[in-house]
């Protein structure tokens, strides 16, 4: 295989997750990215793009934008806000700028201050729904829960394993939210919240700041910490939406891993590590499917029988994720995946993890994957 890689991570940095009083989002954006400079061995004026993110429309809903130059003092040559900075989007465009060469060393950074200012996260939906209820993720995750079900006869219980195994993974995570253990008699127990879902299929609002540098493959070894190598990237939509007749299976996940797999000679079974956005639990499922490591309706059976879970041959959202961890938009899922590669995850660090899956969604809109490895695939 050639050498594939031609962006690398080079530092990452987290604050504490949860409620953070008194600040904004984007001071608490500043204290994630002096942290992955920190990490990086670098300081702010080696910065030349940057990279923020912010909720699709509307008022600020708990995203940050290029505002926090100013409280950084930096003018980088690139600057950039995506709307809804989901991750592995916001990875993707940091990564394009570099190989563009409009820029070098590209820091991307999300901050929310979501749950000290009791922002809501409903509203917002098309206006032919909601008078059905429909004005949250969780109505529209629960009617695909149910195409699901209806047919390839997935069961609650099966789903259940997606929230109970993240739980697993966090009650060893420090910065998670939610780490009391929680089994799947538990979790039957609770009551429905969108049938078929309940209280641990979705994901909780929270403050909390994660930010990363990006830089060159070619300089990689130039910055303190392990580089971790971008091997791949690929996206793919169905932003056409309601004209799209299978769009609450969103197919377009199985293009993406397509993609990836091309790209790079590598097929599921090189993946060591899987982090999947999970605004709800049926998104892990439906991504498990959709990048191939099971057969499409097969991914309840496959969560039942404990691949996903810690001693399982698919570790899966290993920091607990949206559902147990925080609600990062996957921000904190790209974290733990380049902890995990580069070896620095501590007591947490998986037995094996030299590639890992980054899989990002937005809603039933669109998709990015991107596969990372402490090799640059040459």
């Amino acid at each position: 295989m050639t050498s594939l890689a031609k962006t690398a991570i080079v530092g990452i940095g987290t604050t504490e997750q949860g409620q953070i009083p008194g600040f904004t989002g984007e001071e608490i954006a500043v204290q994630a990215a002096v942290a992955a400079l920190k990490d990086a061995g670098i300081d702010k004026t080696q910065l030349d793009g940057i990279v923020t993110c912010k909720p699709p429309g509307g008022p600020p809903r708990g995203g940050i934008d290029e505002n926090i130059c100013r409280l950084m003092g930096i003018n980088p040559d690139f600057s950039s806000t995506l709307e809804y900075g989901g991750c592995g989007f916001s990875l993707h465009w940091a990564a394009a700028a570099i190989e563009a060469g409009i820029a070098n060393n590209v820091l991307i950074v999300m901050g929310s201050d979501a749950r000290s200012r009791r922002i809501s996260m409903g509203g917002g939906r098309d206006d032919f729904v909601a008078p059905y209820g429909l004005v949250h993720i969780a109505g529209m995750a629960s009617l695909a829960m149910r195409v699901h079900m209806a047919k390839y006869g997935t069961t609650e219980e099966q789903l259940g394993w997606v929230s109970v195994s993240q739980r697993e993974w966090a009650v060893n995570n420090p910065r998670a939210i939610f780490r009391q253990p929680m089994t799947i008699e538990d979790y039957l127990a609770l009551p429905y919240w969108a049938a078929p879902l309940r209280r641990p299929d979705l994901t909780m609002i929270s403050d909390g700041g994660v930010a990363f540098v990006v830089t060159g493959a070619d300089r990689a070894a130039d910055f303190r910490a392990t580089p971790v190598y971008v091997l791949a990237m690929a996206q793919a939509s169905g932003m056409a939406h309601d004209q799209n007749p299978d769009r609450l299976e969103r197919p377009y996940i199985r293009k993406i891993g397509q993609k990836l797999y091309g790209a790079t000679g590598l097929s599921p079974k090189d993946i060591d590590a899987c982090y999947f956005q999970d605004a709800t639990s049926f998104w892990v499922l439906q991504q498990l499917e959709g990048y191939g490591f099971c057969g499409i309706g097969e991914g309840g059976p496959f969560l039942a029988e404990g691949h996903t879970r810690p001693g399982g041959d698919l570790p899966t959202n290993t920091g607990g994720s949206q559902l147990s961890e925080s609600y990062m938009w996957n921000w904190l899922n790209l974290y733990e995946a380049v902890d995990q590669v580069r070896k620095t995850a501590g007591p947490r660090q998986l037995p094996k993890a030299d590639v890992a899956l980054h899989g990002q969604t937005h809603d039933f809109w669109k998709g990015a994957g991107t596969i990372l490895s402490v090799h640059s695939g040459s």
